[in-house]
């Protein structure tokens, strides 16, 4: 099976079907794989998704996450006396950058980074500004490799997921192969946690 076209897979996101579907009872993780050399593409397509589902017709306010500026954006806001957490990282790196790459592992795969997601997708969730919030898109996992790997953040964040308000679709660089994910084509990136593939059935 492949992926949805672009124009389907809009097609899919503006349906009312969909957007009042209940996930697969547990899960709401529905993942979208395209070529990783059409990452940037992908970026601003996104965006169109976006503004495409405000329209009239629609009025559907998707929340898009680059999860690797927000894993930025923690760092900034963690504070080690006056500095923060993202420039001790620069610094670091100058001099060891092993352990800056162990350092930021442990902090992607923290509880309070996880968490510090889910406070944006609540906010943004709970906002009564008039439009529907039926989808949460997220990109920008393949910045975050190696620090953290799809399946983890995927599974870090079920114990704070809330399959009743939105569902979560994942882009991704990359293709499945069998039980696993290949990210940008060539790199092992372990299961794919019971999400579901968007694909022409």
């Amino acid at each position: 099976m492949k992926s949805m076209t672009i124009p389907e897979l809009y097609e899919y996101l503006r349906s009312e079907t969909f957007m009042k579907e209940d996930g697969n009872i547990f899960y709401n993780y529905y993942i979208y794989q395209y070529p990783a050399n059409k990452e940037y593409e992908m970026r601003s397509q996104i965006q169109e998704f976006k503004e495409k589902l405000e329209r009239p017709t629609t009025f559907v306010d998707a929340l898009v996450i680059d999860l690797f500026k927000v894993f930025c954006d923690y760092l900034s806001n963690e504070k080690f006396g006056d500095t923060s957490l993202l420039d001790d990282t620069f610094e670091g790196d100058k001099t060891h950058p092993d352990m800056v790459t162990t350092e930021l592992t442990a902090e992607a795969n923290s509880d309070n980074f996880i968490s510090y997601v889910r406070d944006i997708i609540n906010e943004h969730i709970n906002s009564n500004n008039g439009y529907k919030h039926p989808y949460v898109f997220v990109h920008g996992i393949g910045k975050m490799f190696p620090y953290l790997r799809t399946n983890v953040f995927l599974t870090k964040y079920e114990k704070y997921n809330d399959t009743s308000k939105y569902k979560i679709i994942l882009f991704y660089p990359g293709h499945q192969e069998g039980n696993s994910f290949s990210l940008f084509d060539t790199l092992e990136d372990s299961h794919t946690y019971r999400a579901t593939l968007l694909v022409n059935k």
